[in-house]
């Protein structure tokens, strides 16, 4: 690449962000496409499946497999995941109100509609009791940044990162789409059996969007920080659901849009 700091150019190699397709099949009938950085790949199939309400835990998969997706030189790509879900388990209908196309950029950009997406959670979000300090989610970025090691090499990547109350990280997943960062930390959870996620805060690297926060609250997840600004349509999603969204979380400072009294200021 060519690199201009002002008056200085010069010729240099530059390490970028891995982006590729990921195409999630159910028993063998294309549901979604999303564009991913490679890598954690079952987690974000398990994550998108439950933020998407279509499983609820690992007992509604009968399995899930790589297909023989090939190159022009015959190398299998592992952009495609087939997945078979449990007897009595009911596939998505995406021939009506869904499209399941999404992007590195935007999750939701190929819905239907708003209604088509304001998928219900099974989980009381408003009667979890989780407090945290001040001072614990203050510190959350930097151990966040801290964790993110394709982002040092790269500079490109959104990171999701689920801490608990005391601000222990729990799990890390980096990814070119923020929606597939915190696909990867829930499914994680979901392959691990540890969903419904009460008493945890999930992290993200850029703003919360209506996308994030449902998916958030699909996993049970009380309180959803973000180092930007959330949406309106987040507001307003973790009001409903009585979670507790911050944005701009950086420095010493925050802005609580709902539910502020898990936070404790003194």
């Amino acid at each position: 690449m060519l690199r201009i700091r002002g008056d200085l150019h010069s010729q240099r190699p530059d390490t970028v962000a891995s982006e590729e397709p990921l195409e999630i099949r159910l028993g063998g009938t294309p549901l979604a496409v999303t564009m991913r950085t490679p890598g954690d790949d079952f987690d974000l199939v398990h994550g998108f499946l439950a933020t998407e309400g279509v499983i609820r835990s690992t007992d509604d998969l009968a399995g899930l497999r790589y297909c023989n997706s090939v190159d022009d030189a015959g190398r299998n790509t592992y952009n495609v995941v087939d997945v078979d879900l449990a007897p009595g388990v009911e596939a998505p209908d995406t021939a009506l109100d869904r499209n399941f196309y999404t992007s590195s950029s935007c999750g939701v950009c190929g819905k239907a509609s708003i209604d088509a997406i304001r998928t219900r959670t099974s989980y009381d979000i408003a009667g979890d009791g989780a407090r945290l300090t001040l001072e614990t989610l203050l510190a959350l970025p930097d151990r966040l940044r801290a964790a993110q090691q394709v982002f040092d090499k790269t500079g490109g990547l959104h990171a999701a990162g689920l801490f608990t109350l005391d601000g222990e990280l729990v799990a890390l997943r980096e990814d070119v789409g923020r929606h597939n960062a915190v696909d990867k930390v829930i499914g994680n959870a979901v392959r691990e059996g540890r969903v419904p996620l009460s008493g945890h805060v999930l992290m993200v690297s850029g703003r919360s969007s209506f996308e994030l926060t449902q998916k958030a609250a699909m996993a049970g997840i009380p309180v959803l920080a973000a180092v930007s600004a959330p949406s309106s349509l987040a507001v307003e999603l973790a009001q409903q659901f009585g979670m507790t969204l911050i944005g701009f979380l950086r420095g010493d400072g925050c802005n609580v849009y709902t539910h502020p009294e898990r936070l404790e200021l003194g």
